[in-house]
Formats: C-alpha cells, sequence, structure tokens
C-alpha cells in the first residue's frame, strides 16, 4: 500500500511538473508526442519507420503516422483524428488525448466515476426487428440468449441487472435509453451482433462509446457538418469509454477473435443514455466461420463469461480506484499462457466497415434484413451447413 501511494505521489508530482504546449493547426488544437510522453512519465518515444511506440512499464501505445489507428495496451483504439508530423513534432488531436487516451491511461483520475450496483443490459433489436440474420439464426434471438446468460453471472456478484426486454418484442430505441436513465448507480450494456454487406470475410469484435462532440464518429472519412451541429456528449463520457475498454480488454484476453478496435459512433442508445454506456459487437453473422461460432450456446456462453468479467473490473475501478486488467493480464492468466506475439501499427486494418447493423441500430426499418438466406434453424440448435 505505501509503495503504491508513494508510486502515486511520484506520478502526480511529475504530471504536475510537465506544462502542456498546445499547438494550433487550422483552428484545432493538438499536442506533441514529446509533450504527452513527458506528461505521463513515457521515456522518449521510439521511432520505427511509420510506428511511434511509447512505453513506461505501466502502460504501452503504438501511434501510426498519418492513421487513426493506435495501440494502447495491446488493443486497437481509434481516434477521431489522424496521428501527423507538423513542422517536424509528430501530433495527436487534443479531443483524442481528453477523450481516449487519458481515461485509459490514468483511469482512476476518471471524473464523478460512481459507484457501479445495477447493469441495464440491453439485448439488441426484437419483434419485427430481427437484425443481422445468418444461416443459422437471428441477431434478436442470439443477443437476447446473450443477456439471458449473463444476468446470473451478473446477479451471483452481487449486480442487480434491468433487461430492457425479457422477450422477442420490439423496444423503441428511446424507450431502451429511458429505461436506463431511469436506473441509479448504473452502467447500460448493448448487446449486438455484426454484418456488413461490404467484405463477406470480415471478423472480429469491435465496441462503441459515444462519438465526443465535435469529432467524426470512426465509421466517417471526416468530421462532416452534421457531426460539427450534434449536441451530444455527456459527464459520463470518460467513463463510457473505460467501460468499452474494460470489457473489450477481457473479451481480447478471454476470447482469440479479431480485434476491431475500441470505436466511437452515435447511435441512438448511446447518444440518448445518460450514465455509462457502450454496444458491444461480438462477432460478424456475415462471416461462415463466426457464424457458426455464434450459433454453438457454449460460444455464447464463454461472450457472457468474459463481458461479465470485463464489467466486474469496471465495477472495482469505481468503487476502489483498482486498475482494471488489460488484455495482457489476461492472457498471462491463461492454462500456459504466454502472450502471443506482440501487435504492431505496420500493417494497419483497413478502414472500419460501415456495417448494416449500425444502420439498424440508429433506426431499424420494417424489413432490415440485407439479403436472403437460408431459414434460420432454433436458436441453440447445432448448426446445419448453409
Amino acid at each position: 500500500m505505501l509503495c503504491a501511494i508513494g508510486g502515486s505521489f511520484f506520478v502526480s508530482q511529475l504530471t504536475a511538473a510537465v506544462e502542456w504546449h498546445v499547438i494550433k493547426i487550422n483552428g484545432r488544437d493538438f499536442l506533441s508526442v514529446d509533450n504527452i510522453a513527458k506528461f505521463y512519465g513515457f521515456p522518449n518515444p521510439t521511432i520505427n519507420g511509420k510506428n511511434v511506440d511509447l512505453n513506461n512499464g505501466k502502460n504501452e501505445m503504438q501511434f501510426h503516422l498519418d492513421s487513426r489507428e493506435i495501440l494502447l495496451n495491446g488493443v486497437r483504439n481509434w481516434l477521431s483524428f489522424p496521428v501527423f508530423v507538423h513542422d517536424g513534432k509528430i501530433v495527436v488531436s487534443r479531443i483524442d488525448l481528453a477523450k481516449t487516451l487519458e481515461p485509459q491511461l490514468r483511469p482512476n483520475m476518471i471524473p464523478k466515476l460512481d459507484r457501479v450496483r445495477t447493469v441495464v443490459l440491453d439485448p439488441g433489436h426484437g419483434g419485427f426487428d430481427k437484425g443481422a440474420i445468418s444461416g443459422y439464426g437471428y441477431e434478436k434471438d442470439y443477443a437476447l440468449d446473450l443477456a439471458r446468460l449473463l444476468r446470473p453471472l451478473l446477479q451471483a456478484k452481487g449486480f442487480r441487472v434491468v433487461m430492457t426486454r425479457e422477450s422477442d418484442v420490439f423496444v423503441p430505441l428511446e424507450l431502451r435509453a429511458r429505461i436506463a436513465n431511469a436506473t441509479s448507480d448504473s452502467i447500460f450494456v448493448s448487446l449486438h451482433f455484426n454484418a456488413t454487406d461490404r467484405d463477406p470475410l470480415a471478423t472480429g469484435f469491435e465496441i462503441y462509446s459515444l462519438t465526443p462532440r465535435g469529432a467524426p464518429s470512426t465509421y466517417e472519412d471526416g468530421l462532416t457538418l452534421a457531426s460539427v451541429n450534434i449536441q451530444n456528449g455527456t459527464e459520463a463520457d470518460a467513463a463510457s469509454v473505460e467501460l468499452s475498454s474494460c470489457i473489450y480488454h477481457s473479451l481480447l484476453g478471454h476470447i482469440g477473435e479479431f480485434d476491431r478496435g475500441i470505436k466511437r459512433a452515435r447511435f441512438a442508445v448511446l447518444r440518448l443514455t445518460k450514465i455509462p454506456a457502450v454496444l458491444v459487437e461480438s462477432g460478424f453473422l456475415t462471416e461462415r466461420g463466426e457464424s457458426r461460432l455464434i450459433a454453438n450456446p457454449g460460444w455464447r456462453q464463454k461472450l457472457a463469461d468474459a463481458i461479465c468479467t470485463g464489467i466486474d473490473n469496471f465495477r472495482a475501478l469505481a468503487d476502489s480506484k483498482k486498475p482494471p486488467l488489460v488484455v495482457a493480464d489476461y492472457r498471462r492468466q491463461k492454462p500456459g499462457g504466454a502472450a502471443p506475439e506482440k501487435e504492431s501499427l505496420v500493417n494497419p486494418a483497413a478502414p472500419p466497415t460501415l456495417s448494416l447493423d449500425m444502420l439498424h441500430s440508429e433506426r431499424p426499418s420494417e424489413n432490415p434484413a440485407p439479403f436472403q438466406t437460408p431459414t434460420p434453424s432454433p436458436i441453440g440448435s447445432a448448426p446445419v451447413e448453409p
């Protein structure tokens, strides 16, 4: 305990001695990577081609020049604006520093991080809104089953659980947000499975929290007039991105799916919710192999276990400032669990895929299925080759 207190005091003394030097570029604020490194106690950055690495033994980051992707403690994060070189300095947007890096580098410093006693689980879609479809089933059914698996796990850890839907019914997005906002000491976790009509081979996990005010969402190429005019952002912004981080590190640490990243969006359930809120995309129903996994009840149980662990880590942070585990910690806990070779952004992933599920999450249509598929088998039954 004395060491921890002494370490915290040392870090606070170090950061207090570092001044921010804001760089104005085309009317927007940026900070240099060197300035960021000094503030957070990183040694001088190491530059390898277009990769810029920082590691202080506690946190590690890898920026990629001219890209919005970074690795933060081994997990992909999507920034609002690219990192680039200006007048010989590598610069990062002030919005990204404040809204994405700071909450994850110093989660114990998040303001107004209230205790967590209730989890509002939001199984996506329902009723006439089937969500994404595979040859094995509907997203609405998988999401509801995942919530039903997750609920007793959370209750066993002492959480109160509220469900936005208990059965195959359609619940308007605004009502889902109202249910969340009516709870106290709570967080909101919306459960989905992904789909895309652009890349049938797309796989992996991703997670969303609300896009910061004045910034583009991850799937937008740049700042649009619409995103400038949207007056969003809540006091829970920092807590939401850290909740994303806690859940996402657990998912990747326990289940070896492709890392699509911690992302931002203005989905209605995020935009209208005033408590810490995230939307989880647990794999693609449009990819043959992953759709088979999603159809497997045992695999969905693993998803529930991992999400529960991430939520519990967030509660420990909120209640006692306990640092959350990161993906490397989870991998070390596995039997024979040497961490895999460190990921690099030398060849960053393709730009984010605009998934069909994104469109459904914003404004469900009467017939959201974008393509014809075989009649799905009942959820929980053994998958049959389509």
